[in-house]
């Protein structure tokens, strides 16, 4: 056989082995680039001391629980041991795709805090809600301190079929 030959034969058979695997994906990158020298930090570890990580650049990752309906200007990322940080972006700067929901991510920013008196934090939930299509319930409001916690995005993955 010729040189040719092999190589598209080697390359059927890797693209078959992937297909049939289900590694055959599409990674989409969203932003700046992702820092080389950061690892991941679970979800779970940034929201128990939310406060030791404000102003640090981390990378979180988890499947996408939700997306901003009206300019893609957020995600919520959910961990495996089912914690939910959102990435929230400038509007118009980086727009998450809405059909994103369900598929695997990655994202790269720095973790802010927002604490909020209670009639602005209630008028966020509200919008919140709105967003989400769902009526907005009072005993989501909670006892203070009224804080969002969530990852200023800077870069952000997103993998799908």
């Amino acid at each position: 056989m010729t040189t040719r030959v092999l190589v598209l034969c080697a390359g059927v058979l890797f693209l078959s082995i992937g297909a049939t695997a289900g590694e055959v994906t599409h990674v989409e990158h969203f932003g700046e680039e992702f820092s080389g020298d950061i690892v991941t930090t679970p979800i779970g570890e940034i929201l128990r001391d939310p406060d030791g990580w404000v102003g640090q650049r981390v990378r979180i990752a988890g499947e996408i629980s939700g997306v901003c309906t009206e300019q893609g200007c957020w995600m919520d990322l959910k961990s495996a041991e089912d914690s939910t940080l959102r990435v929230k972006v400038d509007d118009g700067v980086i727009v998450f795709p809405q059909d994103s929901v369900g598929h695997l991510a990655q994202a790269e920013g720095k973790i802010e805090i927002l604490d909020l008196e209670r009639e602005k934090y209630e008028a966020w939930l509200r919008h919140v809600a709105e967003e989400e299509g769902r009526d907005f319930d009072p005993a989501e409001l909670g006892e203070a301190p009224y804080r969002i916690i969530r990852l200023r995005g800077l870069g952000a993955e997103i993998t799908g079929p």
